[in-house]
């Protein structure tokens, strides 16, 4: 999976810093314990060289340790002899003793010591431990600091990563928020005003084409509008006229009457496409009202009552929201089960933590799954040609996305379809 830009550059600033501080952490751990053992090697040697004359002088050892850590031995013909911490001659490493003066690390029984060597005048060799513990703590301790710092200044590289990464990005956000508000629907949504000069002139240019597009549907919006206002007057006397040969219908002959009884269904359908288009272009412009509080187990039972019956499982709920458009979501999804399955079985209110569902339910042959979606888009009417004008259920989903919902239709079992409306839930008490 390709990173998001943000984690790319969050991460280039972490492994960034990490590097740097990294090879920083190194090279400071390389000289300071360089310098250390150097130091700590020039004054052991000293002091086995002014010890190593002592010796030669006197035969007490035990005057001449340096620590608790620390042994002497001299290794002569007459034999050895020791002091300070015992320490087995055969363990110390064999070029040291054998060619001395000589100096070097070494481990004798766990614990770190530095050898020196020097030669005696009897013969006998002079050898001195001096202890490192101290100086492999000090190690120790540096090391943890360096270490500690290297993976701070790495968390440090991804907090700056994500500053810098969240203030470069936030235009692009804005960008899609807006791009994301237009494609949804609201024409209204603009740019910000930006202070860099070169993302003032995208937002100026982008705000520009928003308002172009705005004025475009408005246009047509308005000439939707003003040609369905001209067809009101016309389509109603056609209305009239086909209401007053229906009722007359069944004196004219077997051709005559099935073209009239064709002529009026058109007409009817000519009839709703106009209200369709009306509503259309009234919602593309004007705004949405102030919402209210609206209980929508009441407002299902009351545009029912009106119909056929159906079959009700309501749960109390309260939306915020327009009524007229809440009614229009109900009334079209019952005309729409009423014109392509029969009628609706069921409408059930159901409150789902905090959001609520309308369900309007029927028996009829249901929606394929290709066409879920495109049913919903205006002057869709599914698989074949019916009685609608194509524009119910897109009105359905103008209204809801403008209640701040979503629509679906799923598979109801055994056999049917069940459109779903889901809305936000506000309850009664606030």
């Amino acid at each position: 999976m390709r990173l998001t830009l943000r984690c790319r550059v969050t991460l280039s600033f972490c492994l960034g810093l990490l590097v740097v501080t990294g090879v920083l952490a190194f090279a400071t751990w390389d000289l300071a314990t360089g310098s250390m053992l150097r130091q700590r090697e020039a004054s052991a040697v000293r002091q086995a060289e002014v010890n190593a004359r002592l010796v030669e002088r006197s035969p007490d050892l035990d005057t001449l340790l340096t620590g608790p850590d620390s042994a002497i031995l001299v290794l002569g013909p007459a034999g050895t002899r020791t002091a300070g911490r015992p320490v087995d001659p055969a363990r110390l490493p064999a070029g040291v003793v054998e060619h001395p003066p000589a100096t070097a690390r070494t481990t004798v029984d766990g614990l770190p010591a530095l050898v020196v060597t020097r030669p005696l005048a009897d013969g006998a060799v002079y050898v001195e431990l001096f202890g490192l513990q101290q100086l492999d703590r000090t190690f120790t301790s540096l090391s943890a600091v360096l270490i500690a710092g290297t993976a701070g200044s790495a968390l440090l590289g991804a907090a700056l990563g994500s500053w810098v990464s969240n203030r470069a990005l936030r235009p692009l956000a804005e960008l899609s928020s807006a791009a994301g508000r237009i494609a949804g629907g609201d024409l209204h949504a603009r740019l910000p005003d930006q202070d860099d000069p070169e993302l003032a002139a995208l937002a100026a240019e982008f705000n520009s084409t928003a308002q172009a597009l705005e004025r475009r549907a408005l246009r047509d919006a308005r000439f939707a509008s003003d040609v369905s206002h001209e067809l009101r007057s016309p389509l109603t006397t056609m209305v009239n006229a086909g209401e007053v040969l229906r009722r007359r219908g069944g004196h004219l002959p077997g051709t005559a009457g099935t073209a009239l009884e064709l002529l009026t269904s058109e007409v009817d359908r000519f009839a709703r496409l106009v209200a369709d288009l009306l509503e259309i272009s009234r919602d593309d412009q004007t705004g949405d009202p102030a919402p209210e509080e609206i209980a929508l187990d009441v407002l299902v039972r009351t545009v029912v009552a009106t119909r056929a019956p159906v079959s009700l499982d309501l749960e109390h709920a309260v939306v915020p929201g327009d009524r007229r458009r809440l009614e229009r979501v109900v009334t079209n999804l019952l005309d729409n089960a009423e014109r392509h399955a029969g009628g609706a079985v069921l409408v059930s209110v159901r409150v789902l933590g905090p959001r609520v569902r309308l369900e309007v339910e029927d028996a009829g042959p249901g929606v394929p799954e290709p066409l879920r979606e495109e049913i919903f888009e205006r002057f869709a009417r599914g698989a074949a040609a019916g009685p609608g004008s194509g524009l119910g259920l897109a009105l359905v989903r103008e209204h809801v996305h403008r209640l701040g919902g979503r629509v679906w239709v799923e598979d109801r079992s055994p056999r049917g379809a069940r459109f779903v409306v889901e809305l936000v839930l506000r309850s009664s008490d606030g």
